[in-house]
């Protein structure tokens, strides 16, 4: 049972080929698997109905490579809408919501053959970088359960790492695929901005959301993400311009030019994530890449333009939920206004409302120019800094995920939120300003045995170049033969 849990997307479509194996078994086995770790609380709901159903179209077909996902497990964050399944976004606003649609890249996985194990847990909205602040409560890491799982998308990498599926959708605004994945030790690809479909994901900051791939190999993040782009009639947001990954050719980086920004050697970066970052550096140069300090110089105001940006869009997006049309509805009749208020003082939780007042702070007339004009300017700067890098010649981008192993849940919570996206997503959110895409892959073990990961940054549009450069680093480390299937 181990081992399957563990077979490639490749592997699973070979043995299904080859008759030894029915993806009705392959999907019951995920499924038991997923309930064995259910301590670690990586789902709010699971699915048999809806992945027995697809695997029994991949059984009945006369040709399995009709479906270039058959038999093949996933998990959904509690931020995608599909059909007939509730979807809360861990928020007692939605405690009670089924869409009556999917969203358009669940529906391309599950025609392609894809299997859904269940819904995965999240922090409210999206709003978080531990995974704990969930009205299902908090998602504890595979490694050790005594960790954050990360956030916002903690339950997708939690469900991919201890083996409940192969791959999993999570969302990212500022890096909550690669947070979550680099403390869970699997592969987090962040697409370029509208290469994508948005449309039944629900809306955290629009302007940078993206859906998002967690998976063991870059093989398989390849595979789904091949499956779900393209143009969306039903989001304007999405590009017409083809993109599509071919990882199948043995990695190699000679020629590739790697840029090292030096303002992501922070005080807070821990010795260890130091280390690795310097060994991978060296050994891209020793496979014959060129390997150079670039500069970044306006990533040191990331952090503040995110919180602005971020919050003066969740204070628009917010706004629908009012307990009239849909959600959560409080009992007073006293007025409209309090009926509003009530609804949405009980319905929500203090992350989201701190976030709903700070970004209406920030809209208000006389604030508009100081705070939301502003940011979008410097945005602009942080956005032209990685054309100019670009342009320089460099191809990618290496740099560290978070700037530590995953912390003791205790240590995470005695923080603020502020003060944790702040230290946890400081190398990953410029990448969304920017709109480029960029993955997380783990490197070794710290010395606590926790994953250690680092973060490749491509331009736009090229995703292919990304993911080959990711699959050199998979190939000469061999971190997907440290993953184990432990015991809960």
């Amino acid at each position: 049972m181990a081992s399957l849990l563990t077979w490639s997307v490749h592997r699973v479509q070979k043995e299904l080929s080859a008759k030894t194996i029915t993806a009705a078994e392959i999907f019951e086995k995920h499924l038991a698997r997923s309930k064995n770790v259910e301590k670690l609380n990586a789902f709010v709901g699971l699915t048999p109905d809806v992945g027995r159903c697809a695997a029994e179209a991949v059984d009945k077909a006369r040709d399995i490579r009709q479906f270039p996902l058959a038999g093949v497990t996933i998990a959904v964050k509690d931020n995608f809408c599909v059909r007939g399944v509730r979807t809360t976004c861990g928020s007692r606003m939605l405690g009670s919501f089924v869409p009556s649609y999917s969203a358009t890249v669940v529906d391309r996985l599950i025609n392609a053959g894809a299997m859904m194990v269940g819904k995965t847990n999240l922090d409210e909205f999206g709003m978080g970088s531990g995974c704990v602040d969930s009205i299902h409560g908090a998602t504890k890491n595979a490694w050790d359960s005594n960790c954050v799982s990360g956030g916002s998308s903690g339950g997708s990498a939690v469900a991919v790492a201890s083996g409940a599926a192969t791959a999993a959708l999570g969302s990212d605004t500022g890096g909550s695929t690669r947070n979550p994945a680099s403390y869970n030790g699997v592969i987090g690809l962040k697409p370029t901005y509208g290469v994508l479909s948005r449309a039944g994901l629900i809306p955290l900051v629009n302007s940078m959301d993206v859906p998002g791939v967690l998976a063991r190999r870059v093989d398989d993040v390849a595979s789904l993400f091949n499956v779900m782009s393209g143009w969306d009639n039903k989001d304007s947001t999405t590009v017409r311009k083809i993109v599509k990954v071919d990882v199948t050719e043995e990695a190699n980086v000679r020629g590739l030019c790697v840029g090292i920004p030096v303002e992501y050697f922070t005080e807070e970066i821990s010795d260890e994530v130091a280390q690795t970052w310097r060994k991978v550096a060296a050994q891209f140069a020793e496979a014959g890449a060129t390997v150079k300090e670039v500069k970044l110089p306006h990533t040191a105001h990331s952090i503040a333009v995110y919180s602005v940006l971020n919050q003066c869009e969740v204070a628009s997006n917010m706004a629908r939920y009012t307990g009239q049309a849909f959600g959560f509805r409080g009992d007073s009749n006293d007025s409209t206004e309090q009926l509003y208020a009530q609804s949405r003082a009980l319905g929500l939780g203090d992350v989201v409302r701190r976030r709903i007042l700070c970004g209406n702070y920030f809209l208000l007339s006389k604030n508009y120019s100081s705070y939301f004009k502003k940011a979008m300017q410097v945005r602009r700067l942080i956005f032209e800094d990685f054309l100019n890098v670009w342009r320089s010649g460099i191809d990618v981008l290496l740099t560290p995920v978070t700037l530590s192993d995953a912390p003791l849940s205790k240590d995470f919570l005695s923080r603020d939120a502020r003060t944790q996206s702040a230290t946890q997503d400081y190398c990953t959110q410029p990448t969304n300003m920017a709109g480029v895409p960029a993955v997380s892959i783990p490197i070794s073990l710290s010395s606590r045995g926790l994953p250690l990961s680092l973060q490749l940054v491509a331009p736009h549009y090229e995703e292919n170049r990304l993911l080959k450069t990711a699959k050199f680093l998979e190939s000469v480390n061999g971190f997907q033969n440290l993953m184990c299937l432990k015991q809960y």
